[in-house]
């Protein structure tokens, strides 16, 4: 399911290209005999903990003076906790980042009422995109997405880290193809979900592609899983196309048609689309907190640039990160404005939506 070829990272570069220009000769700031918490609001083993692990030795290599990063894991309330603490304690000195996911975006843009963090505060100096692999256990009968509405009917079982969540782009997705889940509640992670979905406690899932590539492309392996599809990729168009991680899956879109006959459209595929794109192309940001003073924001910039555009970055994140844009500077502020911001009309279909089929209030 991974390309064989990088195909030159070309989705990558252009979202790189051109945004790199430090905005003025500030002098770096040192970081020499420091030690740098990356806060990751998820539990071990998930998609960002595994993009964070990846990146945060590459950065200590980066930064000036190679200061020791270590990842902190801080789960809890769909990775509300590790935000709002972020928020609230972070010093603007440079020495605790924030790895934030879709999973903390979608909260905030549903006015989720254990938001206690604001990402206008936040300086963002790299925002990664990615995509995501949705998979189901053999026992189900389904072979591939051609078979996909066999699902109809089964007990089918979710682990989820929380409606509100990165989560309910699947849940919307099997909505919109007739197929009936019950979502399980209060997975601290994708990695706990996958976990659950390892010991047989729900039998679908799905991953983000940093997840998928290491935990459950094992399974797909070993023929304990099946890989249905993927949810696709923006072009430059906007449309939604083929993720290019997984150039064999159909995407969302792909397979709705398959489903009904036609392309999606309506009320809740605009929804889809405007959350889609609010959590994948800038689905994993790194931030500074609120007063971080320039030289520092400026040194981080330069200190992911340097590492997107070494000449072996491609090779490293191909198996770890897939084939995706890694965004700094000007670019990821772009990035981050596409994925704070969606229409009211999304907005109000989805959190309709929550209501009524999970009670969540708002």
């Amino acid at each position: 399911m991974v390309p064989k070829t990088l195909k030159k990272f070309s989705m990558m570069l252009a979202g790189v290209a051109g945004a790199m220009t430090i905005a003025s000769a500030v002098e770096a700031a040192d970081f020499s005999g420091q030690r740098i918490e990356w806060i990751v609001p998820f539990k071990e083993g998930g998609g960002s903990d595994r993009w964070a692990r990846f990146y945060a030795p590459l950065l200590s290599e980066a930064l000036p003076g190679n200061p020791v990063v270590v990842v902190k894991n801080v789960p809890g309330g769909g990775s509300t906790k590790g935000a709002n603490q972020f928020a609230m304690r972070a010093k603007p000195d440079g020495l605790q980042i924030l790895g934030t996911s879709g999973s903390t975006q979608f909260p905030y843009l549903l006015g989720d009422k254990r938001v206690r963090y604001d990402y206008k505060d936040w300086n963002v100096v790299l925002a990664s995109a990615t995509g995501g692999v949705f998979y189901v256990n053999p026992e189900l009968g389904v072979k591939s997405a051609k078979d996909i509405t066999k699902l109809r009917g089964q007990s089918l079982k979710y682990g989820s880290q929380g409606a509100t969540s990165l989560d309910l782009i699947p849940l919307l997705s099997l909505k919109m193809l007739d197929i009936d889940v019950k979502a399980i509640f209060g997975m601290k992670g994708r990695g706990a979900g996958r976990l659950a979905f390892e010991r047989g406690e729900v039998n679908v899932d799905y991953q983000t592609s940093t997840g998928y590539l290491k935990k459950s492309l094992p399974l797909v392996e070993e023929g304990k899983a099946i890989p249905l599809m993927s949810w696709g990729a923006l072009n430059e168009n906007g449309d939604v196309v083929r993720d290019p991680t997984f150039p064999d899956l159909p995407s969302f879109p792909e397979v709705y048609e398959m489903v009904h006959g036609k392309k999606p459209s309506g009320e809740a595929w605009d929804a889809w689309k405007a959350f889609f794109t609010a959590g994948f192309p800038g689905q994993k940001m790194v931030f500074l907190p609120k007063g971080t003073p320039q030289d520092i924001i400026d040194t981080y910039t330069e200190a992911f640039k340097k590492i997107v555009t070494a000449p072996d970055f491609a090779q490293k994140a191909e198996m770890t990160l897939g084939t995706y844009p890694q965004s700094t500077g000007a670019q990821a502020t772009k990035v981050k404005d596409v994925a704070i911001n969606v229409s009211k009309a999304a907005q109000n279909y989805v959190r309709d939506w929550l209501t009524d089929a999970y009670n969540v209030k708002f």
